[in-house]
């Protein structure tokens, strides 16, 4: 049914009511028919559609390439960082991410990112200015649009710093635009969550506005907690326990749930999934990061660090339930590979079992105990936070130091072993809490680079920049 319904849709948006947008922000050609053209907005079903465009693209097939979040931002932002090992040595692009060398020439998620705030923007003037459709599909549309473009400003603030605001459709205006500043971002951002999350629903519901158990279109609890995630990088601590506590205080709808269930569709410590539209296959995280009986390939080149191994506490159940390992038997001595399993269908035509996650309930206990250990007199409540999570893994107690260091340095090390393989948490953690210097100068020479703190920041392409008369590049490319 699924596979039909994005089908349809795909037939839809290449023929006629959506062209290709601005994958480049700033070579943008005037469009002759565009997302904000007024017969797309005229009824409530083919506004959807023009929405969907994003979900469908972010969940489309290619993990490797240089394509939409879900494709893209997991396995270059672990590349970047100490979790994994990149087994090929045909060199490319993959291979400038590893060993922290990129330069102008690659893409990054410059213009993906802005083309998907081109598309966003584009729904959110159509909708605005439709006078035909249903109030309450206005207000959802409008509050997943802005939901959205806080989501991909997140990604573009975290990975470029300074980024341009872009709030319209007019392609000239954009072209000239400047990078603003990174707090100027962040505020632009919180302001459209603010209002994605008065316009979201407050249950799950479908496509028609009907209660369902799926989890794939975002709700205002999604918007709480990305909410809850950027007043921590903002260091606005009390608003992010307190949007952190609204999430985990709805236990009718979310709790945390058994290691071998999280990764699956619907799961209820989903608080925002994407589905997957590549036909016959669940999720692009299962399909590429587990490794084949046939060993690592050009299709399949990851594999864990073993600093990331290292990382797991005796008894924790994690490794043995979220990583799995292949042998190469046929060298002497044999090579050990221990691979992601958090998703664990990699076969075609496997029934659909698992949907990728965006959000997850486990973020907001751990977001919530690192804030308590900044506001709170004591330590308490914020080891019990952490504790959860660690119980939930099989691990017992916290035994560490009371004092402030000792908590967040124990939270982010539970960072890196719950969210591995996640949304690049591992990344931007280390450029949140000011260790990426002190961990990327020794990791780099490891994977056979240099570091140099410039590198936390991703290059602007070179085509950008020519056609972009205000956009100036980051230091040191």
């Amino acid at each position: 049914m699924m596979k039909k319904k994005y089908n349809f849709l795909n037939l839809l948006l290449l023929t006629a009511l959506i062209v290709s947008s601005c994958k480049k922000m700033v070579q943008v050609p005037e469009p002759s028919i565009s997302v904000n053209a007024g017969n797309v907005y005229k009824t409530d079903a083919t506004a959807k559609l023009a929405l969907n465009r994003i979900y469908i693209g972010w969940s489309s097939p290619g993990l490797t390439s240089e394509s939409g979040p879900s494709a893209f931002i997991t396995y270059r932002c672990g590349l970047e960082s100490d979790d994994f090992n990149y087994l090929q040595s045909a060199g490319g692009r993959a291979q400038n991410y590893y060993q922290n060398s990129l330069t102008s020439s690659i893409k990054g998620y410059w213009q993906d990112g802005f083309g998907s705030i081109q598309t966003i923007n584009a729904v959110i003037e159509g909708v605005t200015n439709s006078n035909s459709l249903t109030p309450s599909v206005k207000e959802n549309l409008v509050g997943q649009a802005k939901f959205l473009r806080a989501f991909v400003y997140f990604y573009l603030v975290n990975l470029y710093g300074d980024v341009p605001i872009i709030l319209t459709t007019d392609y000239k205006l954009n072209t000239e635009s400047s990078r603003q500043s990174t707090n100027s971002v962040y505020q632009r951002i919180i302001l459209d969550l603010i209002d994605a999350e008065s316009l979201l629903p407050d249950r799950f519901e479908d496509y028609d506005g009907n209660s369902t158990s799926e989890r794939s279109l975002p709700t205002k609890w999604a918007a709480k907690a990305l909410l809850a995630r950027i007043y921590l990088y903002t260091k606005d601590y009390v608003n992010a326990l307190n949007k952190a506590t609204e999430v985990i205080d709805r236990s009718d709808l979310f709790e945390l749930v058994s290691l071998n269930d999280v990764f699956k569709k619907n799961s209820r410590e989903s608080i925002w999934q994407l589905q997957p539209v590549n036909s016959g296959w669940n999720t692009e995280d299962g399909k590429t990061f587990i490794i084949p009986s046939t060993g690592p390939d050009r299709d399949h080149p990851i594999s864990l660090s073993a600093s990331l191994m290292n990382s797991f506490e005796l008894g924790d159940q994690r490794p043995k339930v979220w990583t799995a390992s292949y042998t190469n038997v046929n060298v002497t001595p044999n090579i050990t590979y221990n691979y992601s399993y958090k998703y664990k269908s990699a076969t075609q035509g496997n029934v659909i079992t698992e949907y990728t996650n965006v959000f997850r309930l486990s973020e907001l206990y751990i977001i919530r105990a690192e804030c308590r250990a900044f506001v709170e007199s004591g330590v308490g409540s914020a080891i019990s936070d952490l504790n959860i999570i660690r119980n939930r893994a099989g691990l017992a107690n916290y035994s560490g130091g009371s004092d402030q260091l000792s908590i967040t340095g124990a939270i982010l090390k539970e960072r890196r072993v719950e969210f591995f393989c996640e949304w690049g948490h591992r990344w931007l953690d280390l450029k949140r809490v000011g260790k990426i210097d002190e961990v990327m100068s020794a990791a780099t020479v490891t994977k056979g680079g240099t570091w140099q703190s410039y590198k936390q920041f991703w290059p602007l392409p070179t085509n950008d920049l020519l056609f972009g008369p205000n956009l100036k590049q980051n230091t040191g490319y």
